[in-house]
């Protein structure tokens, strides 16, 4: 078998304290998890099970890759966010089950063209422009499981050049990684290289070229990456 040109190869997060590489299959995203930022949204978070959406495994930007401004947007947004690395495959999981899928965590920034997002929103229209765009889904190195335990609580943040946007605790997430596994199984099965963003507090706003960012979650590494010019 040939090919009319030759295939990429598969996006990689890189692995705390290792030299191997985490090979990314797909990207999930929890839409609305925390209920002050569903609220900051203008929804009441009370009413709905979770829903998702994707973004293509090559918007992934690793640590110390920049972060250029994406072309049509004019309200450039950060999401600081808990992410599930997925290292065994699973469908129609029950909950005591579902913990057993994830290989590991890392700290992640769900970027958005807030103003195409709420464009597609308020027209009832996907929101992939708005969401699923080239170097959308910054992330850390992965911390395996064996290291960290599995996640529940730990201070979550974000500044930008210095000055905290976003603060909270993962505990405040209303649909905590085992329910969101469960849920999200339903619909998809979920394999080996899969990724979960897993939603994003309070506190979300505007990035510009020139702007560093800087996100952590307790225990986990220090996401840093820089915004640079239009894309």
């Amino acid at each position: 078998m040939s090919y009319v040109f030759p295939p990429p190869l598969p996006p990689c997060v890189p692995i705390h304290g290792s030299l191997q590489l985490f090979p990314v299959r797909r990207i999930f995203c929890v839409g609305r998890n925390y209920a002050a930022h569903a609220r900051e949204m203008g929804v009441d978070p009370e009413r709905e099970k979770p829903f998702f959406f994707t973004k293509p495994a090559d918007a992934i930007v690793t640590p110390g890759m920049p972060v250029p401004y994406p072309m049509a947007t004019q309200n450039f947004h950060h999401e600081v966010e808990l992410v599930v690395a997925i290292g065994s495959a699973g469908r129609n999981v029950q909950r005591e089950d579902a913990l057993a899928l994830v290989w590991g965590y890392g700290v992640g920034n769900d970027l958005t063209r807030r103003d195409l997002q709420f464009e597609a929103r308020d027209k009832g229209r996907p929101w992939d422009a708005g969401k699923a765009f080239d170097y959308s889904a910054a992330v850390s190195a992965l911390h395996p499981v064996s290291e960290v335990g599995h996640l529940s609580q730990g201070r979550i943040w974000l500044s930008v050049n210095g000055k905290k946007r976003q603060e909270s605790n993962i505990s405040h997430l209303i649909w905590p990684v085992d329910e969101v596994l469960v849920e999200l199984s339903k619909l998809f099965e979920l394999r080996p290289g899969d990724l979960v963003y897993t939603g994003t507090p309070e506190g979300v706003g505007p990035l510009v070229s020139g702007d560093l960012v800087e996100c952590g979650i307790e225990g986990l590494d220090t996401l840093r990456h820089k915004v640079t010019g239009l894309v």
